[in-house]
């Protein structure tokens, strides 16, 4: 079976590479590529839409994909777990991924699991300076699965104290995130665990586009084939 992907957002980092990643796979073929000038009906026809654009274009996008029952691939920073469950999602299946590479939602999935013998956890991401939102979409769903795994275990307490203080970063599901955005950086990203005189610190860090390919393929073909509403790549491979 050959999957049919339309890629919004072509003209960026992301869907460059959602272009490469399908000319390069033998079960995909690219059916559209559009950008901001674009519209969207080109996307009629896909299996997949694959869309990395600004959440409030991706909005519109996922509302659309749903309307002509097209599957769709959210590559977009900003979705949160409120926002995403808001979402009314039955034939087609809307695949919310805020990180592609591997190696960082192990690294998600280590914190949350730490998180559990914790009191104190913060979070710092650092991205290139041409990133437009903050805090990530990976960090927002860390913070998430953090939390969510706390909750689990009965610890529902505040992880800081001072959240108020305007320079503590933003909480996200009561974890503080500061979010970097420097020139010479790609993406990396600190989990900080601390107790009584110790410190854990969880870090993963990519040095190019290059890193998300592998999960690109795996996400498309989970989108093509797999309907509802799923969220992070952890549940697309399934750990």
């Amino acid at each position: 079976m050959t999957i049919m992907v339309s890629v919004i957002g072509a003209s960026g980092r992301m869907g460059k590479l959602a272009l490469e990643v399908i000319q390069n796979a033998q079960d995909l073929e690219l059916h559209s590529a559009l950008d901001s000038k674009s519209e969207l009906a080109q996307a009629i026809g896909a299996d997949v839409i694959f869309e990395a654009t600004k959440l409030e274009v991706s909005k519109g996008i996922v509302a659309f994909a749903l309307e002509h029952k097209i599957n769709v691939l959210v590559a977009t920073s900003g979705w949160s777990e409120g926002l995403s469950s808001a979402l009314q999602v039955s034939e087609s299946a809307v695949v919310i991924v805020p990180n592609f590479s591997v190696g960082s939602v192990l690294a998600s999935k280590f914190a949350a699991l730490a998180a559990k013998h914790f009191d104190a956890v913060e979070i710092i991401e650092t991205h290139h300076a041409g990133k437009v939102d903050s805090p990530s979409g990976t960090a927002i769903r860390t913070a998430e699965m953090i939390s969510s795994s706390r909750k689990d275990a009965g610890l529902d307490q505040p992880l800081i104290q001072g959240v108020g203080q305007e320079a503590r970063g933003q909480v996200v599901s009561g974890i503080p995130v500061h979010s970097l955005r420097l020139d010479g950086v790609s993406a990396k990203q600190e989990i900080l665990l601390t107790g009584p005189s110790e410190v854990l610190n969880i870090s993963h860090e990519v040095s190019s586009v290059q890193a998300y390919a592998l999960g690109i393929l795996h996400s498309i073909r989970f989108a093509a084939t797999n309907p509802g509403l799923t969220i992070g790549l952890d549940k697309v491979l399934g750990i």
